[in-house]
């Protein structure tokens, strides 16, 4: 697909059809299947109930609109014979029509955005359960099975509940206006009588006829004409997406690229980014056009189209004016709730985009847990929890490969390997970068499915993670330390005297100052808050991958001995290139390449001497 900038002189030409690789498809089995699940979850009583209500009240709003075009007839039939005082009678009787009319959409609106936020709530729970259950969202990102979930979870679930409301009630209220004012305007326009091939013609109701033509003729229009919006909508929000990350990505990175001076090619990939959005549009423009075009025709002509069909039987004496009007107005309720597709098209495009985004976000993550359940020691790395391992208390893993994911297939980092990690212990792994070190401790973790093999740790055994940059969530400084432990778990005076032990003395005041801490700290104070937290934590493993390398090797040696002292029992896992982390272990597992020249690099993690400490 060709993203070039639209000529300037015309940004929206209409230069052929619009790319063919979106997401257009109407999907509405599939949709459903999104929409069910909350109409039979724990909610569906209240959410039943409110339904019910906004039905109700949908209901009554096709009342006042009956009452108001039986008031079209004796109001504009008092008009034709002049009379004063049935024309004041109307108006009050108009008054009391517009101030229920008022009431009844108040309430409807009030209580369906209370549905809507129920049903949004419902949805955005369940996501957010099935997205951070089993790191499907490591998952999700390490395949690339869906962009910018963050989206997906906010903007397209809210237009799902919002849109999905927006446009059964207004189906619903077409089918009974329909049902409403049908045999009203069939019995109003009589028969239609004509000459044809020397026979009288007589079709009944022709008016419901004609508008019945009509919609069915504006339907399929307006299906033709807009159909290729629904993909242009799905991309636009892609697009929009993209170039938001793009944006936020400059404000996390904003130092480093500022160090580089990189401000030339960031504004160039961010130019490129939104160029994406504006030829998307320039499309959307086109298309738009054509569907404004189509629906402001069969808008327009509406209005005097039952006039003009029922003009001759107007202008013969056969009916009044009042009733003539009454017939334009019953034409109206009827073309209208015929045009239903017609009118909400622009709504229904934007829905089923959304859904389309959430249902290519589903199967991303059913893919996700199907891969974490077949996970079995040779479909993927298994990690089993059990009471009693191998080795009591310790970390096992046995006939271990680590692989890279692949579109098609896993390459292979390393041969078959096996290794033991006891409590108390201080195993140091070193080895070339891209042999698969940090892949290692990932498999340890359980985010990592790629290869095959299995580990086994203890069920109650508590592990922690610190890799080289370290997590640091937004909000207070306490909360920050606390992590993931709830925020408050530890006093301000227990944080404040452990931030003095690892040589953040300047923070010890700030515990309850909300920032971006991930943004405010260094690379060395994100390190050495990552120790302080792993103290709070007291975990019964510890895996350090490149915890200290921003850190000088005094402050290095000083955070290890912190360590040593105050988790004497925990074990300690640590990747390191430095010689001077060897003093603080016992063990050394070392990757060594065991491929032959011309091959992918594969290698052997094995048991070897310590190298000399400085």
């Amino acid at each position: 697909m060709s993203l070039a900038p639209p000529r300037p002189d015309d940004p929206a030409a209409d230069t052929g059809p619009a790319p063919r690789d979106i997401r257009g498809q109407l999907r509405l089995g599939a949709t459903w299947r999104l929409l069910k699940p909350y109409w039979v979850s724990d909610d569906r009583k209240a959410a039943l109930g409110l339904l019910a209500l906004v039905v109700g009240l949908n209901l009554a709003l096709v009342a006042a609109n009956v009452w108001l075009t039986n008031w079209n007839r004796v109001f504009y039939n008092a008009l034709e014979a002049r009379d004063f005082a049935a024309f004041k009678l109307q108006l009050a009787h108009f008054c009391a029509i517009a101030a229920a009319f008022i009431v009844i959409a108040i309430m409807k609106q009030f209580y369906t955005m209370m549905l809507e936020m129920r049903w949004r709530t419902w949805l955005t729970g369940e996501w957010l359960q099935r997205w951070t259950s089993g790191q499907a969202y490591y998952r999700v990102e390490q395949s690339h099975g869906a962009d910018n979930p963050d989206q997906r979870l906010a903007e397209d679930l809210r237009t799902l509940a919002s849109t999905s409301l927006t446009l059964s009630l207004g189906l619903l209220n077409s089918v009974v206006t329909l049902l409403s004012f049908v045999t009203l305007l069939w019995t109003l326009s009589g028969p239609l009588v004509f000459a044809l091939g020397g026979r009288t013609v007589a079709i009944p109701g022709y008016m419901v006829w004609f508008a019945v033509l009509y919609a069915v003729a504006g339907s399929w229009l307006t299906h033709r004409i807009g159909k290729p919006l629904i993909g242009l909508s799905f991309r636009q929000e892609q697009t929009e997406a993209d170039f938001r990350y793009a944006l936020m990505r400059l404000r996390e990175n904003a130092e480093g690229i500022a160090l580089y001076g990189g401000e030339p090619a960031e504004r160039a990939g961010l130019r490129a980014s939104f160029d994406h959005i504006r030829e998307n549009w320039r499309w959307l423009m086109i298309y738009t056009r054509r569907l404004v075009f189509v629906n402001s025709g069969y808008g327009q002509v509406a209005i005097v189209f039952p006039l003009i069909v029922a003009a001759p039987h107007y202008f013969s004496g056969a009916i009044t004016l009042g009733v003539l009007m009454q017939i334009a107005s019953a034409f109206g309720q009827v073309q209208g709730a015929l045009s239903w597709f017609v009118d909400g098209y622009a709504s229904l495009v934007g829905w089923q985009a959304a859904a389309n985004r959430l249902l290519d976000f589903q199967s991303a993550l059913g893919a996700a847990e199907a891969e974490h359940a077949a996970r079995d020691g040779l479909r993927g790395i298994a990690l089993l929890e059990r009471d009693r391992t191998p080795a009591p208390g310790a970390i096992t893993a046995a006939g271990l490969v680590l692989a890279l994911p692949g579109r098609n297939e896993r390459r292979p980092l390393t041969e078959p390997f096996s290794m033991t990690v006891r409590p108390g212990e201080r195993l140091l792994v070193t080895g070339p970068s891209g042999a698969g070190k940090s892949v290692l401790f990932r498999a340890m973790a359980g985010i990592w499915p790629y290869g095959r093999g299995a580990i086994e740790r203890p069920a109650d055994a508590r592990t922690l993670f610190l890799p080289q940059r370290s997590y640091v969530p937004s909000g207070t400084l306490a909360a920050a330390l606390d992590y993931p432990s709830p925020p408050g778990t530890h006093d301000d005076a227990t944080l404040a005297a452990l931030l003095r032990d690892c040589r953040l003395e300047r923070l010890a005041g700030q515990l309850q100052r909300r920032d971006n801490w991930g943004m405010r700290l260094s690379p060395g104070e994100q390190q050495r808050l990552a120790f302080a937290r792993a103290i709070l934590q007291r975990p019964d493993f510890l895996f350090l991958d490149e915890a200290t390398s921003a850190l000088d090797e005094e402050t290095e040696a000083a955070m290890y001995a912190l360590l040593v002292e105050r988790l004497p029992r925990a074990a300690i896992v640590s990747i390191a290139h430095r010689s001077t982390v060897a003093r603080w272990h016992d063990r050394h597992l070392r990757y060594r390449p065991v491929h032959a020249a011309g091959e992918e690099p594969r290698y052997l993690p094995a048991p070897a001497a310590l190298p000399h400490p400085v």
